[in-house]
């Protein structure tokens, strides 16, 4: 007897251990915690707008009222390093939403009513099509806009559930929506914050009561391994000078080190321009200084060491009041300019506000970030940072001669490099003097000295082929 009890509680012990193996396994495999338990608001409260938030048939229910300001529920605490992940659901294509992720409350911002800021992860049941993208609330406007990754934007379905996963590790947050990758943003803030659900104001009386639902939201905090992206998805990366592991995989290089003029030389010389009030290096930016604003008067253009002919050309440039500038592309220095700037194509640098040349050439096509003297730039003035602020340009020649100019994540203007159209307007443009302008094989990239202090920094460059 002695022997058959010892045996049952030899098994017994063996299969508890087992079972209590085996749930310990599984917590340690999945590790996450449900944010709403299907019944309840607790660890959530409303921290800004007139919006009802209320629990229906296991889902978090927002309505939306006409209200001045954006309603936000959020999370009671705050966190780091996370993966998030939730399923969304819009009656409305009218209203849009958001998830916030590391964000705030400023509780003196509206006038007192307060008012979230920090990133938010777009729901955009619109034509516009920007779900999964991810905009600084309240702060910063736009990070990324999904006209940086076009084959993302037709993942979310209106009407439809959703499921979004958010990854916010380290400096990095990435958003896949139903399964298709979204955003890539490295900043440079929010190490941490709290979580919130948007529903967004409204205006008109007849946008009012549509619903935004929200259910199976979890969140998981510890054994966090980031889930690789595919590969070609441009990442908008706010580290200066900086490439992640994946944007060296993918191609991107460095055309400015952030430390030294290695790369760049003098457009007439062999070696970089560095007298008295010309290009500099200096906190981490690539500088031409001010002078009396003529064109290549002060120490002149720089261009790079290396030639291009398609590529995938991304920058931040930083101007002063008054600034006049450009990149050019396509520079074979085979013109002679007679001591003006040298000869290609330019993504025009122009403080529109207050510098003559905005006015000149015609429609608008010497103002920022168009094709100077050529082709306009399309450009909402909200996606236009003010003076002193960083913008990002960003120049994209694919090997069938397709050009495209961004500002801010906005694709501003696209044009066929060598086409009648082109041609076209080469006719009737200043550059009609120069034989088969704009159409060289290959050439340089040129940051322009044009007797304004413009300063530069995170030149990156891909280089593309046909098969990509």
């Amino acid at each position: 007897m002695k022997r058959y009890y010892g045996i049952c509680l030899t098994a017994f012990l063996t299969v508890l251990l087992g079972a209590s193996f085996a749930q310990t396994k599984k917590k340690q495999v999945s590790n996450w915690v449900s944010l709403f338990d299907g019944k309840t608001l607790n660890g959530w409260k409303q921290a800004t707008g007139a919006a009802g938030y209320a629990v229906q048939n296991d889902m978090i229910v927002g309505t939306s009222v006409v209200e001045p300001h954006n309603s936000f529920l959020v999370t009671e605490k705050e966190y780091g390093d996370f993966v998030l992940e939730l399923d969304i659901k819009l009656e409305s294509p009218v209203s849009n939403s958001g998830v916030q992720v590391r964000s705030h409350l400023d509780p003196f911002g509206n006038d007192g009513n307060g008012r979230v800021y920090g990133k938010q992860v777009e729901v955009d049941p619109s034509d516009r099509r920007w779900s999964g993208g991810i905009e600084d609330e309240a702060r910063r406007d736009w990070l990324y806009t999904m006209q940086y990754n076009p084959k993302g934007q037709y993942a979310f379905k209106q009407g439809e559930w959703n499921h979004y996963h958010i990854e916010c590790i380290g400096n990095e947050t990435k958003t896949w929506v139903n399964g298709v990758a979204a955003a890539d943003v490295v900043d440079t803030v929010d190490e941490r914050g709290f979580i919130g659900l948007q529903v967004h104001a409204v205006y008109k009386p007849g946008d009012a009561g549509k619903k935004f639902y929200f259910k199976n939201i979890r969140i998981k905090t510890t054994d966090l391994k980031p889930t690789p992206f595919p590969p070609g998805i441009f990442v908008v990366n706010y580290v200066s000078n900086h490439l992640t592991a994946y944007e060296k995989q993918n191609g991107w290089r460095l055309l400015f080190d952030g430390k030294t003029n290695t790369g760049w030389r003098g457009a007439t010389s062999t070696t970089f321009p560095t007298k008295p009030n010309g290009w500099i290096v200096r906190d981490g930016t690539l500088t031409i200084l001010g002078a009396a604003g003529g064109e290549a008067a002060n120490v002149g253009d720089i261009v790079s060491n290396e030639q291009f002919s398609t590529f995938d050309l991304s920058f931040e440039f930083r101007m002063s009041t008054g600034a006049n500038s450009g990149v050019k592309y396509f520079v074979t220095l085979q013109e002679d300019t007679h001591g003006q700037s040298a000869i290609g194509l330019e993504y025009q640098i122009l403080d529109d506000l207050v510098h003559p040349d905005a006015k000149l050439g015609r429609n608008g096509d010497r103002t920022l970030a168009s094709l100077y003297d050529l082709i306009p730039s399309n450009k909402p003035p909200r996606f236009v940072r003010p003076i002193g602020a960083w913008n990002t340009g960003r120049i994209i020649v694919y090997p069938n001669n397709h050009v495209e100019h961004y500002l801010n994540g906005i694709k501003v203007l696209e044009y066929e490099r060598g086409s009648k159209e082109f041609k076209d307007l080469v006719a009737i443009s200043k550059y009609v003097i120069w034989k088969n302008f704009g159409e060289a094989k290959e050439g340089h990239i040129l940051l322009q000295d044009h007797g304004f202090e413009v300063n530069f920094r995170s030149i990156k460059i891909k280089t593309l082929n046909a098969t990509k």
